[in-house]
């Protein structure tokens, strides 16, 4: 029997994070430090979101690089388990996969340690297969100014050829690297659906010192709806029909923040892809993000999603 094609299709980085929790200065003194937990994780955002989504169930496939090395199979031998499709040629020779340490405080914020000569940000327009398959509902680029070679040229390419084959187009970002603006950003940002920039991302890139301030410049690019995450505040959404917030689970204690945000993009898409209301969205969106901060690693608690009480109904098992 033949294999069903894809029905959500996520762009980006794929890597290896080595995870150290709590990391604090004194190793700079001791020269040693006994961390409570060390491990090694699958990560990146493109990858968090496909992982989390295909623990929902999803069918996904993943575009992306990764290196001919040990690390490189560790990604592969990751994506082969939770069931997530890889191109056949996402093997790069002669570029190291991208390992992260991710060095985690006491309250559970980030700070990172990264190879920018590795896969991380090597992916180019080249590796990503266009046009995308038939029966993918979805392509979701995650992250825009992640990778040097793809562009705004190279964006508004992907997010048009996305479209003309009648898909859902989102996408995600860092903070800007070259001082973009969001008017330099407005040809590619046209086509997009869906938008999922975090508060900070969002008030960098246009100069905006509120998100809803934010979230009315991008949308004012021609992005059709707005998706701001907010951390523990939730999220904010500004498209035609609405300019809302919507709050985040309450009581939730916060142990580790990496992933929260790929979380929360993955159950956004999920609700999209079975058509859902943007309320219903949002409140899944916040749901994954706030169980994602619960442990340590990006995407680890989705195989105990199935028991989660506190999802909205309207996504209970």
């Amino acid at each position: 029997m033949q294999k069903k094609s894809s029905q959500i299709i996520v762009i980006g980085a794929a890597i290896v994070d080595i995870l150290v929790r709590p990391a604090e200065q004194e190793v700079f003194q001791t020269g040693s430090y006994a961390a409570e937990d060390i491990r090694m994780s699958a990560g990146a955002d493109a990858l968090n979101e496909a992982a989390v989504l295909a623990g929902l169930g999803k069918r996904v496939r993943l575009e992306t690089v990764t290196g001919c090395d040990s690390a490189g199979e560790f990604v592969r031998n990751y994506c082969r388990n939770m069931g997530i499709e890889l191109p056949e040629d996402c093997v790069r020779e002669g570029v190291p996969t991208g390992i992260n340490v991710v060095l985690i405080d006491r309250a559970g914020e980030r700070h990172f340690l990264t190879n920018p000569k590795g896969t991380l940000r090597s992916l180019t327009l080249g590796d990503i297969h266009m046009p995308f398959g038939e029966e993918a509902q979805i392509v979701c680029f995650a992250s825009i100014f992640v990778f040097p070679e793809i562009g705004v040229k190279e964006l508004e390419q992907i997010f048009r050829q996305a479209k003309s084959q009648g898909k859902i187009v989102c996408a995600d970002m860092t903070k800007r690297k070259k001082n973009e603006t969001v008017e330099e950003m407005a040809p590619a940002l046209r086509y997009v659906d869906y938008l999922f920039p975090n508060e900070e991302e969002a008030m960098l890139l246009t100069g905006r010192d509120t998100a809803e301030e934010a979230a009315e410049s991008l949308w004012e690019t021609g992005v059709k709806h707005v998706v701001i995450k907010c951390g523990r505040k939730g999220c904010y959404i500004r498209s035609k029909a609405l300019s809302a917030w919507f709050p985040a689970v309450s009581g939730v204690e916060c142990v580790d923040t990496t992933g929260a945000g790929d979380s929360f993009a993955a159950g956004f898409l999920y609700g999209l892809s079975e058509g859902k209301s943007l309320k219903e969205c949002a409140e899944f969106a916040n749901a994954c993000g706030a169980e994602a901060v619960r442990s340590v690693g990006a995407a680890e608690w989705i195989g105990s999603c199935k028991n989660l009480l506190f999802f909205p109904k309207c996504f209970r098992y």
